[in-house]
Parts: C-alpha cells; structure tokens; sequence
C-alpha cells in the first residue's frame, strides 16, 4: 500500500500494473432518484477532488441512470483523466455484450472503460453461457479494439461459482463479498481470496455492511452487529485491492474518507476479538441475504435466466 501526498492511500491493482484508490464509489447508490441529479454530480466530483480515484458502475444500475451521472460527473475538471473507470456487462451472448458496451461508452462519455467486469455471475450456468453463447469472445475483441483496458467479472453468491468462473478466462480482477460474517457462511475470505491470489487475479471487495440501506448502515451495522468502522476497517484489512463502498450523501462520503484516511490494518488480537463476537450471528447467513436469496440479484439478470424481475 503506498500513501500519496494527499488523498487516499492506494493499492496495486493485481498485476494489471495500476494503482487504484482503496476506496472504491460504487454507482449504484449515487443512482438513486432520491439523491438528486445535482447532488449526486457534486458528491462524486467531491470524491475524485478528495482522492478517491476508482469508480465502479454497471450497465443495469438504476436503468442507465447511474452512469450517465457519473459520466456527467466526470466530463468537467480533468477528471475523467484522474478516475480509473470500471463498469459492468450485463449481457451473455455477443450482440447484448457489445450493446451494452456501446451504451456504457456513451453514457459515461468516454472512449475507453479501463476495467470491464462481467456482472452478477451469480448462477451456476453463468460461467458456461459467456462463452458458449459469445459474450467473452466478444469482450475480448473489444479489448483488442481499445474500448476496454481490463477484464473482470463479479458475483455474490457461493464459493463454487466462483471457482467455476476463475479458470474461465486470465482475468485481472474478481470483485466479491468481503465482510465480518462472510468467514463464517458461503466465505469468499476463506475459498476464493487463496485461488484469486494463486493466480494473480486481483480481489475487490464490496457488501462490506451487508448490504441494504446505507442511510440505516448496511444490514450487518443495522443488525447491530458491528459499526461502520469496524465494517470498514476490517474489509480493508483483507488482502484485497480496494473495497467498494456505497455512497447517497455527502455525509456518508465524509464518513467513508474520514476512515480511509485513519485507516490501520487490524491486528491479530482486534481481528480475533470482532470475530468471536460476529460468530454467534453470522453462521446462517442473516446478514448476507446477497449470497442466500434472489433479493440482491438485479431484475435484468433475474430475468435473464427466466425468473421474475
């Protein structure tokens, strides 16, 4: 980890040869109708103003909504030039991947995503379907093409889809659960991080509250389980590139710097001691509905294998 002059300390993106920010804006919460077109442009300025210099978004975040912000927000002040830009692909087959590329370029208005990730690779089928049906070839030709720097893919289901998916490709990174219950049910810390790290492939953390409503915490701070800083401390403290943070507010963004900036890993001792505390709750997966229900699978991925949206 090295720690510029200013803004947030950074981390080697595996072996891609960059340094992202160890904090990451996700796109979905700064989408949100109630956030506001204005206020959602000036958070993320403030954030990339702030160093907080990796942004992550999808195609399917609040129906396009969350990335035209964002390319919005980033069109002004150099900033484009200062984020590492990462979005997902929603598609499975060949025309829906290079569909929804195009869309991405335009609505983030920019000519290059640095680091593409196949979205919500969620259901068993999923690591069979992108390359049976073309999507993977077709992300690799836009690559060739310099549309796209890297290539990743995501999930927040169950171990053994991700070992399905990791020998799929030479992928750059792997964006995954990374929370205080995770060790203790379907564990991404304990059965992926190891064969990601094998390979080179660079882990990035997201749902470390939980997920839910950010206003109210994250269901693990809601849950009264542990405290934001805990959450977050303890996430970074993982052998992981960067963590993915959800961000509605300028007081939420506040919050997320403040504990960057402080942040120490935790010791041995710290960690031992949150973790017999976690322990007791966390075995059945209450806080972690991503990994056990469809309640946190977008509606077009839902859909796409056949199921109500």
């Amino acid at each position: 980890m090295t720690t510029p002059a200013s803004g947030l300390s950074t981390r080697p993106l595996g072996k891609t040869g960059v340094n992202v920010s160890i904090l990451c804006f996700g796109g979905w919460h700064i989408g949100q109708p109630a956030v506001g077109d204005a206020e959602a442009v000036r958070i993320m300025q403030t954030a990339v103003d702030e160093g907080l210099t990796f942004f992550d978004n999808a195609w399917d975040y609040n129906d396009g909504r969350s990335e035209e912000l964002m390319g919005t927000a980033l069109a002004t002040g150099g900033r484009r030039e200062k984020v590492f830009l990462m979005t997902k692909n929603c598609g499975r087959d060949a025309a829906t991947t290079r569909q929804h590329l195009e869309d991405s370029l335009r609505r983030l208005k920019t000519d290059v995503i640095d680091l593409w990730q196949f979205h919500e690779i969620n259901y068993d089928n999923d690591p069979e379907w992108i390359v049976e049906r073309g999507a993977l070839a077709e992300a690799l030709k836009a690559q060739k093409e310099g549309k796209v720097r890297f290539l990743g893919f995501t999930g927040h289901k169950a171990p053994h889809i991700f070992q399905k998916m990791i020998p799929v490709h030479t992928w750059a990174t792997c964006q995954l659960p990374i929370n205080v219950c995770d060790p203790f049910y379907r564990s991404s810390i304990k059965e992926v991080l190891p064969e990601l790290h094998r390979r080179g492939i660079a882990p990035i953390g997201m749902k470390s509250l939980g997920g839910g409503n950010i206003d109210s915490g994250g269901a693990i701070v809601a849950g009264g389980v542990a405290t934001v800083d805990e959450c977050i401390r303890f996430s970074l403290s993982q052998e992981i590139a960067s963590l993915v943070v959800g961000i509605d507010s300028m007081k939420v963004l506040e919050q997320d710097l403040a504990i960057a900036r402080a942040f120490q890993p935790m010791s041995a001792e710290e960690t031992s001691t949150l973790l017999a505390r976690i322990k007791p709750v966390a075995g059945d997966g209450r806080f972690e509905h991503s990994k056990s229900t469809q309640n946190y699978d977008g509606p077009y991925h839902r859909q796409q294998h056949g199921f109500a949206a």
